[in-house]
């Protein structure tokens, strides 16, 4: 689709009309672009991207959507500065070191996805936010189906129960306040409990499903291709750069996400009219031949082009530096630990459900020694 324009109407699941954006200066451009936005003048009959209650229709109020978010940003972006991740870098570099400590214990083989890629980011999440680690198999229901439950009644109900979770987390803060994020959000005088409880959904949700993935997906990669993996082994300071390549290769093209115009906008030869599904698939952008060379090859040399695994502009991840620091941890620790470590399968056949993100990933099956 890309080879024949940047821009494609195309169908969503639920049968709506929407424009796909698959070229990486496209993407781009309208990641950053005031004329789009997640909330909708009819919300009610606006087009949807799924039946998802999480990312499949309008969310929030259409003429406060801009102050709104960069109001969130402003409270959130202390928690995720260099300051606060530096100081949570030795929690993390624990927490991985843990998890290795009881893969070895238990010896090959092994499935690095439920030893590792799932465990660390929701230890990590949980950790930062305050949450019972005890808890993630009861949220881990609600965030999956928020998100990706194709019933659209199933999904607002996975919401709703998420939503009342953190609302009973921040009740608790108020009694038995820590040092932790939520704890910290209650002592802004203007946040009402309710919002609190939606900041700390969000924060829980993409902290248990997107960081998992992309360990997941990374290490598929790199196992998969020996001499990445001894490219590392032998010189340890390619990571931060082989991590951002990585990111940029194992990120697939994806349903997109989901934007709205706000009003009529002219892009590449096509208009796009107020109110329409705009789904932004930086997965593709990622793979935009002319902006990357030989762009299915992992090359840790690479320079030039930023990738778009976090987004762009205004609507950049909060998260990043948080999922930056725990996939440099993993590296950092398993390929030294496990240097002959190696797939019991063929790649190939560890397909992934691009609908259900961490839900969909299958076992990765290794050995060692």
């Amino acid at each position: 689709m890309r080879a024949a324009g940047p821009i494609h109407q195309v169908r969503t699941p639920v049968g709506d009309a929407a424009w796909l954006v698959t070229g990486y200066a496209e993407v781009r451009e309208l990641l950053d672009d005031d004329r789009l936005g997640r909330s909708h003048r009819s919300p009610q009959t606006a087009p949807r991207s799924r039946a998802s209650a999480l990312f499949g229709g309008p969310i929030g109020d259409f003429d406060a959507e801009f102050t709104g978010h960069e109001r969130m940003r402003s409270l959130l972006n202390p928690h995720f500065s260099a300051r606060s991740l530096h100081a949570l870098k030795p929690k993390v570099e624990a927490l991985t070191t843990g998890l290795l400590d009881q893969l070895e214990h238990d010896g090959p083989p092994a499935d690095l996805h439920a030893k590792l890629a799932l465990p660390l980011p929701i230890l990590v999440i949980c950790e930062l936010l305050g949450v019972p680690y005890g808890d993630r198999d009861t949220f881990g229901v609600w965030v999956h189906a928020c998100a990706f439950e194709k019933d659209a009644a199933e999904s607002l109900q996975g919401l709703e129960a998420l939503i009342d979770y953190c609302a009973g987390l921040v009740a608790n803060k108020r009694r038995h306040p820590n040092a932790d994020v939520i704890s910290q959000l209650c002592t802004e005088d203007d946040l009402a409990d309710g919002e609190i409880a939606v900041l700390a959904m969000a924060l829980l949700f993409a902290g248990f499903e997107t960081s998992v993935v992309k360990i997941w997906h990374l290490i598929v990669q790199l196992l998969s291709e020996p001499t990445q993996w001894q490219a590392l082994l032998e010189d340890p300071s390619l990571i931060p750069k082989a991590t951002e390549e990585l990111m940029r290769v194992t990120m697939n093209a994806n349903p997109g996400i989901p934007r709205y115009a706000r009003e009529t906008i002219s892009i590449a030869g096509v208009t796009i009219a107020e109110g329409d599904l705009v789904l932004l698939d930086p997965g593709s952008a990622n793979h935009d031949a002319a902006f990357f060379t030989d762009p299915d090859v992992a090359d840790f040399t690479r320079r030039g082009t930023p990738p778009m695994s976090f987004g762009y502009g205004r609507r950049y991840c909060l998260g990043a530096p948080l999922a930056r620091l725990e996939l440099k941890s993993v590296l950092s620790q398993l390929i030294p630990r496990f240097p002959d470590m190696r797939l019991m399968v063929d790649a190939a056949e560890l397909g992934v459900d691009v609908d259900s993100l961490g839900s969909g990933l299958r076992p990765l099956p290794v050995t060692w020694g």
